[in-house]
């Protein structure tokens, strides 16, 4: 059976195995998300009067804890600034996750609000 031959040698990106196409690709992606991704963090914002920090956070949770990605979860707040109604599932996490969030800010304020 053949052993695979290992190289101490990287590729001419200066790191093995790495895709420059797919590399390319995973950049168009979120340079054409970015801005989804923005508008979904100010909705949270002035919903729910929270930092830029926390809309992130937030949007990241629901997205980790609905196994969705970031992207489709901030268009679907947007859409629901526009009326459109939430998914229950991303509902429920990103109701969680804005909780979670606020409780933490306002122990570390030590029990003001944020």
């Amino acid at each position: 059976m053949a052993q695979p031959s290992y190289s101490a040698e990287p590729d001419d990106t200066g790191v093995p195995g790495a895709d420059p196409g797919l590399e390319l690709d995973q950049l168009r992606r979120a340079m054409e998300s970015r801005g989804t991704i923005d508008l979904a963090r100010g909705v949270l914002m002035a919903a729910f009067a929270i930092s830029p920090e926390a809309a992130w956070s937030a949007l990241v949770m629901t997205s980790q804890n609905t196994n969705t990605k970031l992207h489709l979860v901030a268009q679907q707040v947007v859409d629901s600034a526009e009326g459109a109604v939430l998914a229950a599932p991303v509902q429920k996490q990103l109701s969680a996750a804005i909780a979670k969030l606020t409780t933490a800010a306002v122990d570390s304020a030590g029990g003001e609000e944020p």
